[in-house]
């Protein structure tokens, strides 16, 4: 029933000068109340929000005097009105009316509605997955376990979406699969249980705009990737062209998948991402996936921290991405206390081309070249930078090496491929080699070790020659993992108080099902259009996080997400396959920083089993913000409660990590500065258990911890230690770090903590 509203109510909120029309430019705004001030008189929230938009409304008057006030104009202006990511609504509103809001009762807060970005097989068996021991057996896989994406939408005959094996739906879903564009619910089975899409924001801010695929059908690929990576279904003879053929599964392949599409081919909103991330809530989600995030934006205003908080409310767990902003410092988003943020790194699997020289020697390079070649030899030639055109296009039909020494690779590509020459061999140290490896044209890319043989042969040769070979999959490669120098690095922006991101996983090169009308290359001039696709960044490692939240979901329901996400942490690797530090290709190969992988690589067996846990309650992060000095109504615009209590503010969260933050480039050299660390572990491992703490420290710090040896009776057992940093007069270097490790007898459980210190 339509709630009427009192003329002389909005006459009392709204000024006279509101009355009159104004020409100013109305804009999408998301706004924040609070649901305790709803008078008894509304049934529900949402007539309560329209009322409030009708009081404010420029048509104020015309609205009141009519039999049914849900007619007028500013029922229209309502584009979502949320239930649990936020309390509040989002609608379209001029100045004058955001004005007039601001003095309802019940009035929080309101921002801008604004854009959000997506940051865009082996990788299953390089976790150490496997069927015979491990998480996956133990959480069967990931059965029972809901697992929602909020992301670019599913295409749903993907392979990976069959529901062979899979479970009955669980009883308590209420989530559907709603019709649209080429999409309908009889497209959902056992696997794929839930599809929705949300555009209403992204409409109200371009009325203009054209959806061509008005569903949940993705017509990006980004989603259909991301999903298949966290729980896709197993698939037989999978690869991208040849490239890393045989069997593919997700994470979690017995997990269901519930498709949120808030993210568009012509853009996305926070309103729409908002409005997903309260509907996989409604509907009963175990674990959320966001591969997209939203730069420069405080904790209060940033839509993904407002809503997961809710999430979190619920035992959901999220995980996100950290971005592709790297190897730059302070570039991570999603530094969001309550979730999971994941960085990207490689692999053990590198993809390559064969070059086979006159004199029978080969040497293989870096290649994703989907289509076959010639194995006759034709000419090479040696052309240095490449960076002139008109020289290359007199080559002819020969293969051109390339020696980029300027980083101009970019240059020189697109210059190699104008040309039309036979093939390209580019002897480069360019980090991000991968991006370059989907080429138009038959080419390789070497290291300049590697790249010695092919020229020094091409001197010593009267007639050089040699060919080219494609689909080359080499697994075992070493070192792996390495932390890839696009992945986005910390301290967060928005709250550096908290070390991120948390861990890294694969980013690079993941090989999972793409939508088939979405060409995955250009060769020729020539569309090519594949089931499964190669793709890089943190939009990659996030659902490969996901999908092992899923499994430690399965096998342990009794766990909070700040304890699944204490298991991942503590039990990351932060050895590569040759036992050494694993390295960062953005930063020459030195040893990662924490700021760039976090505790390091996930591992999903060990997490199973971690021995003991860092547990976060909903209090100890409303301590932390009230240690933020956030204000009353920025607290209340993420927790939705006006009953806050800020009277024991700390800034010292109970996390599986330490930053602490020297000031001392202007100290004296003898300047001493100190930062004490309070942490509380729970012991779930076995009942009667002690830990000692184990201390890899730093130059130029002492760093102690009291007690350094845990006593643990009983299971669920809480102890408590203080872990303290001393530093003397400047940092050397910018940052500093080490670790705490607490170890049990035998080493049987190694729960391992990153310290960092920084003058940042």
């Amino acid at each position: 029933m339509a709630t009427h509203i009192p003329l002389y109510v909005c006459f009392l909120l709204i000024p006279i000068s509101h009355l009159i029309s104004t020409l100013a430019e109305s804009d999408t705004y998301i706004v924040h109340m609070d649901l305790s001030a709803m008078p008894a008189v509304f049934s529900s929230h949402h007539s309560w929000y329209m009322a409030a938009l009708a009081c404010a409304s420029d048509n104020t008057v015309a609205a009141a005097t009519t039999a049914n006030p849900y007619l007028s104009s500013y029922y229209s202006k309502l584009i979502y009105s949320y239930r649990n990511a936020i309390h509040g609504f989002s609608a379209i509103l001029s100045p004058s009316e955001l004005e007039a809001l601001k003095r309802f009762p019940g009035y929080v807060s309101s921002y801008r509605d604004f854009p959000v970005k997506a940051d865009t097989t082996q990788s299953a068996k390089f976790l150490g997955l496997n069927a015979n021991s491990g998480v996956w057996p133990m959480s069967n896989y990931g059965k029972d376990v809901i697992i929602g994406l909020v992301d670019t939408g599913i295409w749903p005959e993907s392979r990976s979406f069959n529901d062979d094996g899979m479970a009955e739906i669980p009883s308590r879903w209420k989530g559907e699969c709603e019709d649209g564009t080429q999409f309908n619910s009889s497209m959902c089975n056992k696997k794929l249980i839930g599809a929705r899409f949300f555009n209403k924001g992204l409409i109200a801010k371009h009325p203009n705009v054209s959806i061509s695929m008005n569903s949940t059908r993705d017509t990006d690929g980004h989603g259909t990737h991301t999903s298949t990576t966290a729980a896709g279904n197993y698939v037989e003879g999978a690869s991208y062209f040849g490239y890393g053929s045989g069997a593919a599964s997700g994470m979690a392949p017995r997990a269901h998948v519930a498709m949120y599409k808030a993210l568009w081919d012509v853009g996305g909103f926070a309103s729409d991402i908002i409005a997903a991330i309260d509907q996989a809530i409604i509907d009963g989600v175990d674990v959320m996936s966001l591969s997209l995030g939203l730069d420069g934006v405080p904790l209060y205003e940033d839509p993904i921290a407002i809503a997961t908080f809710a999430a979190l409310e619920k035992g959901i767990f999220v995980a996100t991405s950290a971005g592709n902003e790297g190897p730059f410092l302070g570039t991570l988003h999603n530094g969001i206390p309550w979730v999971l943020t994941v960085a990207a790194s490689t692999m053990d699997r590198l993809f390559g081309g064969t070059v086979t020289l006159g004199n029978g020697v080969s040497v293989i390079g870096s290649s994703l070249y989907p289509a076959n070649s010639s194995p006759s030899q034709v000419p090479i030639v040696f052309m240095g930078s490449c960076e002139n055109l008109t020289e290359l296009k007199k080559v002819g039909f020969k293969i051109v090496v390339c020696h980029d020494q300027s980083d101009s690779l970019s240059i020189q590509v697109d210059y190699v491929n104008t040309a039309r020459v036979a093939g390209g061999v580019f002897i480069t140290n360019y980090p991000d080699i991968e991006f370059f490896m989907q080429s138009s044209f038959p080419a390789t890319f070497m290291n300049p070790e590697t790249g010695e043989i092919i020229m020094d042969y091409i001197k010593k040769s009267s007639e050089p020659k040699a060919s080219i070979e494609f689909s080359k999959t080499i697994l075992g490669a070493k070192p792996a993992p390495r932390m890839a120098s696009y992945s986005s690095r910390g301290p967060s922006p928005s709250c550096p108080i908290v070390l991120k991101p948390d861990l890294t996983g694969p980013g690079a090169l993941i090989l999972a099902s793409w939508p088939k009308i979405n060409p995955v290359a250009d060769v020729n001039s020539r569309l090519l259009y594949s089931e499964f696709n190669l793709l890089s960044g943190t939009s990659m490692s996030c659902p490969h996080a996901a999908g092992v939240g899923a499994l430690l979901k399965g096998a342990h329901p009794e766990w909070s997400p700040a304890a699944i996400r204490s298991a991942m942490m503590t039990t990351s690797d932060s050895l590569d396959n040759t036992l050494s530090p694993i390295k960062d290709i953005g930063d020459d190969n030195q040893p990662a920083s924490p700021l760039a992988m976090g505790s390091g690589h996930i591992n999903p067996n060990k997490a199973m089993d971690p021995g003991l846990i860092y547990d976060v309650n909903l209090e100890d992060y409303v301590n932390l913000l009230c240690a933020l000095n956030f204000s009353d109504q920025q607290i209340q615009a993420i927790t939705r409660s006006s009953s806050n209590s800020c009277s024991q503010p700390s800034l010292d969260l109970n996390y599986p990590s330490f930053i602490a933050f020297f000031n001392t480039n202007g100290s004296a050299s003898n300047a001493k500065t100190v930062q004490e660390f309070s942490r509380t572990v729970t012991n779930i491992g076995e009942g009667m258990s002690t830990y000692n703490a184990q201390v890899t420290g730093m130059e130029g710090f002492r760093v102690s911890v009291v007690p350094d040896e845990l006593v643990f009776k009983e299971k669920h057992q809480k102890l408590s230690y203080k872990l303290r940093i001393e530093g003397w007069g400047p940092m050397k270097e910018t940052v500093a770090f080490g670790s705490l490790s607490w170890v049990d007898f035998e080493a049987k459980h190694v729960v391992r903590s990153p310290i960092v210190v920084t003058t940042l």
